[in-house]
This record gives structure tokens, C-alpha cells and sequence, in this order.
């Protein structure tokens, strides 16, 4: 057996490193019928073709947990596709965070939405541990029992027959506008062409990738990509009478609204509006499609968002709080839709596997919990009354508006100097729409007295908007 011995306490510092040469050592044992096996010792030293100091095992690690070296590091080996905040995360308990300097921060941002749960959720991390030792990934070629098992749980506890598993919110709208197509394409007789274009609102946000992309309302995202998916027409948010003249044309395949838009402002949907699209789509034919990828599971005090409104689509989409921060996204359809997917007709590597779908069991076994929701409800009210105590009377707060723990912060000029002072004084939130809406999407198991600390923090940081 050949033993390769590597020393710890060398500086290799020949500049002909040749990544095919390491490869050949593994090729060439098994030409012989054995595997080499690589021990670490510090007794003896070797020749190697690497620029790295190797003094101690954790020095490079070190050198990087200062903020200015992270920032530098990503920098140069990141594309640059992220503003990023100034601020470099290490590690996170509860709704508190804390970054490579020890500093503490009160989490109101959980993720953009995701981390429902907060971190390091007790119940969450064992999933994922016990999977992560059973069974990680097969791909879908294969059954596996954590999806199966989620797939029925999502159907239990919704409108819909049946669930497809993508790995993110926007991949989950890729595939409802497939869906769609197809289902129109499916259902069209009499030799009629199918109708294929889609109806979507006034500060919408439906993904980044070109059909997602084509969906989402802000003309800068899509400007440098076009041309995108043709066929989409954007009305304004709540206009009940536009949707209904355009979708009775017969053209609309599918229409597109976040029942509150998360990423547009915090702007809820009216029962109205809803229940007027539902009536125009199910007289023209075409579906209707909820986006809670945001919204969805648990965040307005409701499973779902549109329980509020008692109006019910043809497909949902999900993706953000599903997994706790492992990549899940989801679309659930009814029995109707999915009877016209067939095998080949979408599907993806990675979604769905046990890993992500048994920590989303975890997730979805205390958010749909009656009591948790409740609280949520609970929290939502005490926190938005909170902040209009204390911050309603202030000149730059135009409106205060949300439902459960999704909650905006209207400004009459833009909100990043709030967030960067918030930020500064040890709170996380995010900005929304135009820039001008402070966004609070906290985990959902804040507590009152966290909403305090956030309220105060948000009071002594308001006066900066003076200055803009």
C-alpha cells in the first residue's frame, strides 16, 4: 500500500502546480490494484507545486474572519451580482446573529423571509443531521420517502392534488408558466390555438430567471436581458376591471399575483380583487396562479396567505421559509393542471431531495401548528401598533401597513440610511419597492420583548432621515 506523508510545518513555495499530476497518483495505484492513502504528519516534509503557507491548519481560516479580508476576498473571486452589506455573518441562535468581530445583531430581515424558524432551530437541525446520515440526494429518477412524505403533508393542509419540488421561488414560477402552457395546450379543442400570454401587477416580483424575469414588473431588471418571454401584459396592482376586459379575450393563459407583495412594498391584495379574478379565469379558462414564495407558510398569521381572503387558485408557489435555508421551492397545482404534465414534460436534479424535504417536514410540522400561527397573528398585531406608537407620528413615515410578520415602513425618502443606522446600532431589516419601504420579515418566533428592542431601535435611528 503507498503512503503519501505530508508535512504541516513546511513552506512549499514552488510555483509549478499542476492539477493533473495529483490525479495520476490515484490513476496509477489503480493500475496496480491498490488506493493510495494520504496520512498527515509533521515529521516528515515533501516537495509540492503550491503557493500556500501551511504553518498552522486553520491560518488561512483566521486571516479571513476579519470583515476587510472577507470583503477583499470576494471581491476578486465572486461575480459581482450582490450590493452586499458591509457586514460579515458568522454565526446565528435564535433571532440574534453575530459576525466575524463578535458583534450581535437582532435578525428582522431572517433571510429575505427564509429562516421562519430563526437559526439553529433544535428541531430543524436534527432533520437535517439524521437525514444527512440516512440519505442525501438520488435524484428523481428514484422514490424516496421525505418527499413523498412532504408532497402529502403540502396537499393535506392546501387546495391543491399535487406538488412538484424546484430548488428555488423562482424555478417554482418556471415551471407554473409550463404548467400553464401546456395545460392550455392540453384542454384546447376544436383545432383552436391555445391562448399562451399572462396577466401580472404593478410591483410584482416573481424570480430573476427569463421567464420569472419576464413576469417581475421592474422595467431595470428586465432591460438587460431582453428580449425576454413575450406575451405578458402588467396591470395595475387591485385593478380588478382591467384584469377581468383582458382576461375574457381569451389570450390569457395564466395570471400572476402575490396576494401581498413582498419585494413591491408590502401591498396586500383586497378580497374583491382576488374574487374577481377567480370569476374571469374560470369563465375564460385561463388559471390562476398565487405566488407566496414570500407570503406563504406561516407569515401573515394564516398557512397560507390567500386563507385570508377565502379565494383559492389553480397553483401556488412556494419556495422561502419551506426548508428553514436549505434551497426549496415548490409549486402545488390541482388534480385539473396536473393532469395535463406528462413524464418529460419538466424536472429538475436536485428538488426534492430527503435532505431538503425532511428538513421542510420539520418546518412545516410547527408552522402549521394552530398555536404558532396564532402567535404569529398575535405578535403581527402587537408589533404594528408598536411601531405606530412610536414611529407613526414622525413626518417621513407615510403609512405603516402589512398583516401577521410581514410589515412595511413607508418613507417619503429612501429607507438605506435608516437601515444602515439600524444596522449600525445592532438591528437587520431590509429595504422594499422603490427603495422607500423598510421591509421587517422576522422570524416567526420572535418574541414581544425582541419587537421591543426592534421598535426602540427603530425610534432612535428614525432622525437620520433628517439629513436626506
Amino acid at each position: 500500500m503507498s503512503t503519501v506523508h505530508v508535512s504541516l510545518n513546511h513552506l512549499i513555495s514552488q510555483s509549478c502546480y499542476k492539477p493533473r499530476q495529483f490525479l495520476n497518483v490515484e490513476r496509477e495505484s489503480a493500475l496496480v490494484g491498490r488506493r493510495p492513502v494520504v496520512q498527515i504528519s509533521c515529521r516528515r516534509v515533501v516537495s509540492a507545486c503550491l503557493n500556500v503557507n501551511v504553518d498552522a491548519p486553520n491560518a488561512g481560516k483566521v486571516a479571513l474572519e476579519k470583515t476587510k479580508d472577507v470583503i477583499e476576498m470576494e471581491g476578486k473571486f465572486l461575480v459581482g451580482t450582490y450590493a452586499r452589506a458591509p457586514l460579515v455573518l458568522k454565526r446565528g441562535e435564535g433571532c440574534k446573529l453575530y459576525d466575524v468581530e463578535g458583534r450581535e445583531y437582532l435578525d428582522l430581515s431572517a433571510g429575505i423571509a427564509v429562516n421562519a424558524l430563526g437559526h439553529g432551530d433544535a428541531d430543524w437541525l436534527k432533520a437535517v443531521v439524521e437525514q444527512a446520515g440516512t440519505l442525501t440526494h438520488t435524484s428523481n429518477i428514484f422514490y424516496t420517502i421525505p418527499q413523498v412524505e412532504l408532497a402529502k403533508r403540502l396537499v393535506a393542509s392546501s387546495f391543491a392534488d399535487r406538488v412538484f419540488f424546484a430548488n428555488s421561488g423562482t424555478e417554482a414560477n418556471e415551471a407554473a408558466i409550463k404548467f400553464a402552457r401546456k395545460y392550455q395546450r392540453h384542454t384546447a379543442t376544436d383545432g383552436k390555438v391555445p391562448p399562451t400570454e399572462f396577466i401580472a401587477f404593478s410591483n410584482c416580483f416573481h424570480g430573476r430567471t427569463l421567464g420569472a424575469l419576464a413576469l417581475t414588473s421592474k422595467v431595470q431588471h428586465r432591460t438587460p436581458f431582453e428580449p425576454v418571454m413575450p406575451g405578458v401584459t402588467f396591470l395595475e396592482y387591485g385593478n380588478a376591471q382591467a384584469a377581468t376586459e383582458l382576461i375574457k379575450q381569451g389570450k390569457i393563459a395564466a395570471v400572476f399575483v402575490e396576494p401581498i407583495q413582498g419585494e413591491g412594498g408590502i401591498y396586500s391584495a383586497t378580497k374583491e380583487f382576488l374574487q374577481s379574478l377567480r370569476n374571469a379565469c374560470d369563465e375564460a379558462g385561463a388559471l390562476l396562479v398565487f405566488d407566496e414564495v414570500q407570503c406563504g407558510l406561516g407569515r401573515t398569521g394564516f398557512l397560507w396567505a390567500h386563507e385570508a381572503y377565502n379565494v383559492f387558485p389553480d397553483m401556488m408557489t412556494l419556495a422561502k421559509p419551506l426548508a428553514g435555508g436549505l434551497p426549496i421551492g415548490a409549486v402545488l397545482v390541482t388534480e385539473r393542471v396536473a393532469s395535463a404534465i406528462e413524464y418529460g414534460d419538466h424536472g429538475s436534479t436536485f428538488a426534492g431531495n430527503p435532505l431538503v424535504c425532511n428538513a421542510a417536514l420539520a418546518v412545516l410540522d410547527k408552522i402549521s401548528n394552530a398555536d404558532f400561527l396564532s402567535s404569529v397573528s398575535k405578535k403581527g398585531l402587537y408589533f404594528k401598533e408598536l411601531l405606530k406608537q412610536k414611529l407613526g407620528g414622525n413626518p417621513h413615515v407615510k403609512e405603516i401597513r402589512g398583516i401577521g410578520l410581514i410589515i412595511g415602513i413607508d418613507l417619503d425618502v429612501p429607507a438605506s440610511p435608516l437601515v444602515e443606522a439600524c444596522r449600525n446600532s445592532g438591528l437587520l431589516v431590509l429595504t422594499a419597492g422603490k427603495g422607500n419601504i423598510v421591509r421587517l420579515v422576522p422570524p416567526l418566533i420572535i418574541t414581544e420583548k425582541e419587537l421591543d428592542e426592534a421598535a426602540k431601535i427603530l425610534c432612535q435611528t428614525l432622525s437620520v432621515l433628517d439629513n436626506n
